[in-house]
């Protein structure tokens, strides 16, 4: 699999999407959108990843020194709590721990993917597909909520 991933492409629509975030304003402050890329593939797989063009010409909206593993914020920066955050997350465990995070979710799943689950896209959306078992309920999010949304395509 590992081979196919210098070869993978951006989903549709990424590139829009990311232009026009990079441009986004907040109504209340005027203050940039702050953008942050995550990811919890191996380092190895990462750079594999991030090695096609398409990608590379991705990567460049986000700040390069926000790349690092287990970086700290800026002290002067104003912090960003999980209910301010977005995101956008194309596998299930990104969603679940998003959604026990307390943030909103987009969830883009591969096809595959998303009729693998078809039957259980409501758990997802909440958080509650227990893939991982770590006790605090209090974390799960609402059947039905709106905190999750699913879309086939960006």
């Amino acid at each position: 699999m590992q081979a196919h991933f210098p070869n993978c492409k951006p989903l549709p629509g990424a590139e829009r999407l990311l232009s026009n975030l990079s441009r986004a304003r907040s109504t209340s402050s005027m203050a940039e959108i702050q953008m942050a890329l995550a990811s919890s593939t191996k380092s190895h797989s990462y750079e594999l990843k991030a090695s096609s063009p398409g990608t590379e010409q991705l990567l460049g909206f986000f700040q390069s020194d926000r790349k690092t593993l287990n970086s700290a914020a800026d002290s002067s920066e104003t912090p960003i709590s999980p209910n301010e955050c977005l995101v956008f997350e194309d596998s299930v465990i990104g969603v679940e721990a998003a959604r026990r995070a307390g943030m909103r979710v987009v969830w883009v799943p591969h096809p595959d993917v998303a009729g693998e689950y078809q039957a259980r896209q409501e758990d997802v959306l909440a958080g509650r597909t227990k893939l991982i078992d770590i006790g605090d309920d209090w974390q799960l999010g609402e059947i039905g909520g709106s905190w999750a949304e699913c879309i086939k395509s960006l």
